[in-house]
């Protein structure tokens, strides 16, 4: 069985590449039966799949009796309107152990843009759960993944890989904090309602600002986020015309488009007589145009540029990763072995039908003996020399048939099966 995945992350694409290959978890299931149909028939008829998608990466992992790279890259490429030679260049491919490795790694908060940040591990578990739920997951699959996560637990337990880590809200206070003297006296707006949403809203809650206010486009679902904050929850449609009451905005949706244009920010900053509005947009694709980071007023940061403040700290870690790297090593050498059994599971089966088969007929050809009266040891002895004759008669044959070295070949593997208990006998 052989396993690839093929990738992109915020170490190796741009901001707006990445947010062309992002898929909502409810885009997931039927983003997977694409992939699993271009495969068609011929050399890979069963192909295992899941992809991983958050705000920082992008990754697709498959498993098949003959691994396929290529075709995977321009699938992933012509589903973001890219050439496969501009997706090469920003993408990792990766086969067999290093996928492992990769999954390992990655599950244990070691490749994040957050060392350490423990919120990749349920996303990944969303996605395992999507590709169970679409029917992609197969065995193999199955096993990396439970194996990622048991190694992630044993990361965070054995060590103090997130004990300092800094989260991209945290960093979003740290920095709001730098430019206003106090948050206090700070309005707050938050765009979307999930998970990052209400990760971002705990940290600027604690610093306790003027107003919270939760836009979203189901209200239901802002308003019972803002109860826990005691905020208010408005519709997205009102955003443009409420802009310019905001001093902080954190947008995080799942649009495929731009949320906050540059008109519309021109338009709050005159409102507000340019009084500096600090935006954060943590979403992939972007909810903020690009262009707005071009105003004055405005301090906007994206994923990327939150970067350098959430690896602070990293050196202080490292004593933890190298730990972290021992536990991964030791996990991906026991995935490799299991993978490796996989390869012999359809001829152990055979095996044992094919001894069952021979069993099945002596034992049958020993009760007919009885029938007719034959004496019980009469009976053991055919089967016993019945059963031997069927299990030596493929190795004798082999024995006498080809060349010398194949015969050679043969001896030694005869053996090595049937001479292990008195290995020093010459044959």
């Amino acid at each position: 069985m052989a396993v690839w995945a093929l990738g992109l992350n915020h170490t190796t694409a741009p901001l707006d590449l990445r947010g062309r290959f992002a898929f909502a978890l409810d885009q997931i299931a039927p983003t997977l039966q694409s992939l699993r149909s271009s495969f068609g028939g011929g050399r890979h008829p069963d192909v295992e799949a899941a992809i991983i998608s958050t705000c920082n990466r992008t990754e697709i992992y498959c498993a098949a009796s003959h691994a396929a790279i290529d075709h995977t890259l321009g699938w992933l490429a012509e589903s973001g309107g890219v050439s496969p030679d501009t997706l090469r260049s920003h993408a990792y491919a990766l086969a067999e152990r290093d996928v492992a490795r990769h999954a390992f790694r990655v599950a244990s908060g070691l490749d994040s843009m957050v060392l350490g940040e423990a919120q990749i591990l349920g996303q990944m578990k969303d996605a395992v759960r999507a590709a169970e739920t679409a029917g992609a997951l197969g065995s193999t699959l199955n096993q990396l993944f439970q194996r990622s996560f048991a190694v992630a637990k044993e990361v965070r337990t054995a060590t103090e890989i997130g004990a300092h880590s800094i989260s991209m809200a945290a960093a979003a206070v740290r920095l709001a904090a730098q430019l206003f003297e106090d948050l206090r006296e700070t309005r707050v707006l938050f765009v979307g309602a999930g998970e990052m949403i209400e990760l971002a809203a705990t940290h600027f809650a604690a610093r306790q600002p003027k107003s919270i206010v939760i836009a979203n486009r189901t209200l239901e679902r802002g308003e019972k986020l803002a109860t826990r904050f005691g905020a208010e929850a408005m519709r997205l449609a009102e955003l443009p015309a409420r802009l310019a009451e905001f001093d902080i905005v954190v947008s995080c949706t799942a649009s495929t488009l731009p949320l906050i244009g540059l008109g519309a920010v021109e338009r709050a900053l005159k409102t507000r007589k340019h009084r500096p509005m600090f935006m954060v947009d943590l979403a992939v694709p972007r909810d903020i145009e690009p262009e707005v980071k071009a105003l004055e007023d405005v301090y906007l940061y994206t994923v990327d540029d939150l970067a350098q403040v959430v690896r602070q700290g990293h050196a202080s870690r490292q004593a933890a990763v190298a730990q972290a790297e021992v536990i991964i090593d030791d996990g991906v050498q026991s995935f490799m072995r299991w993978l490796e059994q996989r390869g012999t599971v359809p001829l152990i089966r055979q095996l044992n039908a094919q001894a069952d088969t021979w069993r099945t007929t002596e034992l049958a050809r020993a009760r007919r003996l009885l029938a007719r009266g034959e004496s019980v040891d009469n009976v053991l002895e055919a089967l016993s020399r019945g059963l031997t004759q069927k299990m030596l008669h493929g190795a004798l044959a082999e024995l006498h048939a080809g060349d010398a070295a194949t015969r050679e070949q043969t001896a030694q593997a005869v053996s090595r099966l049937f001479l292990r208990g008195d290995p020093g006998k010459e044959r």
